[in-house]
């Protein structure tokens, strides 16, 4: 399974834990997903060829793609009882050492998708868009390792952020200032990974995971 398989079935499965998603819905078009999974248009055609093959979808030509009812089953896979804290616990774990490889191996290709997530999330002026691109930024440095193990168990853990209970503690705790504070770690990330810099990068992502930590546990 490629990585950009992997994260359109976590984008799938947190459509349908939220509610946004569900049998008969109707999913982007193929160019909002190349924007949304920072990934190649062939690439796209081919996970949701593989999609298709689980019978999670329907194509039709000239309509577009459709969820089928088996996605509910599906869904039922996911994480449901996770908490904040566990999420992040296993956060610090995975995300700094995923950076320090991409920091290795990340093609100019990559690099440009992340630093397209990053510019649109410092131009973001709500909660809903600027959390769309964090989780944008995170997902396009976790495919520019290039490693389909690691994008497995960083898809589990980011399904677990679609939980209603994440959704709304990242609410109450999120003001202006606090986004751009994050902006400027996500800064700091991109800079590293951009320098090659596996050491600083995988740093800039442990620093700013902890803040992200402290701020929803009220440690901050």
């Amino acid at each position: 399974m490629t990585t950009v398989e992997h994260a359109l079935r976590a984008l799938v499965t947190e459509g349908t834990r939220d509610g946004s998603l569900g049998p008969g819905a109707k999913l982007p078009t193929e160019r909002a997903l190349v924007e949304r999974l920072s990934a190649p248009r062939s690439a796209v055609r081919r996970a949701l060829e593989a999609l298709e093959r689980d019978g999670l979808v329907e194509r039709h030509v000239g309509r577009g793609t459709f969820l089928t009812d088996a996605i509910a089953s599906h869904a039922e896979s996911a994480p449901s009882d996770t908490s904040p804290a566990e999420i992040m616990q296993v956060r610090l774990l995975l995300e700094p050492q995923v950076t320090i490889l991409a920091a290795r191996v990340a093609t100019q290709l990559d690099l440009d998708r992340i630093g397209q997530a990053l510019a649109a999330g410092g131009s973001a002026s709500d909660f809903d868009g600027f959390e769309r691109w964090d989780a944008t930024l995170h997902r396009s440095i976790a495919i520019a390792a290039h490693n389909g193990l690691l994008m497995s168990m960083f898809e589990v853990m980011n399904t677990a952020r679609s939980l209603p209970v994440w959704g709304n503690l990242k609410r109450r705790t999120s003001t202006p200032e606090l986004r751009a504070c994050y902006h400027r770690e996500h800064t700091d990330i991109v800079e590293a990974l951009r320098d090659r810099d596996p050491d600083g990068a995988g740093a800039a992502m442990r620093h700013h995971l902890q803040h992200v930590t402290d701020t929803l546990l009220g440690r901050g």
